[in-house]
């Protein structure tokens, strides 16, 4: 506030610039951030960017029954949508990591727009 009761309008840019600058580094850090989710007892492992693009998918030759080709891709195709939705409970846990508090300072109404806000 100046003086004369109003709003410092420099004051309130240099807080939006500030924010600004702060939210560019959150989304940068997730866009170079990089989780796992896992199942099976870590028979498949699906790698996940911050903003939750699939990267990398690891299946262990032990999820593989050459005896029940049928029933192992089922298996398979259950254990890996499991470690997707592992690596998103991660991604979401690591975004409201990076960017709740910048939300917080916005007046904790969320971020609407944003994935996971």
């Amino acid at each position: 506030m100046n003086p004369g009761g109003g709003m410092d309008m420099q004051a309130l840019l240099q807080q939006a610039q500030q924010m600004q600058q702060q939210l560019m580094a959150a989304q940068q850090e997730l866009e170079e951030s990089k989780v796992e989710g896992t199942s099976g007892g870590g028979l498949v492992t699906v790698t996940v960017s911050g903003r939750g693009q699939v990267e990398d998918i690891r299946i262990d030759p032990k999820a593989i029954d050459a005896d029940d080709p049928a029933e192992t891709a089922q298996t398979v195709a259950d254990l890996v949508l499991a470690a997707i939705r592992d690596a998103e409970r991660a991604v979401d846990e690591l975004q409201q990591q990076k960017m709740g508090p910048l939300a917080q300072g916005l007046g904790g109404g969320g971020m609407p727009g944003l994935p996971g806000f």
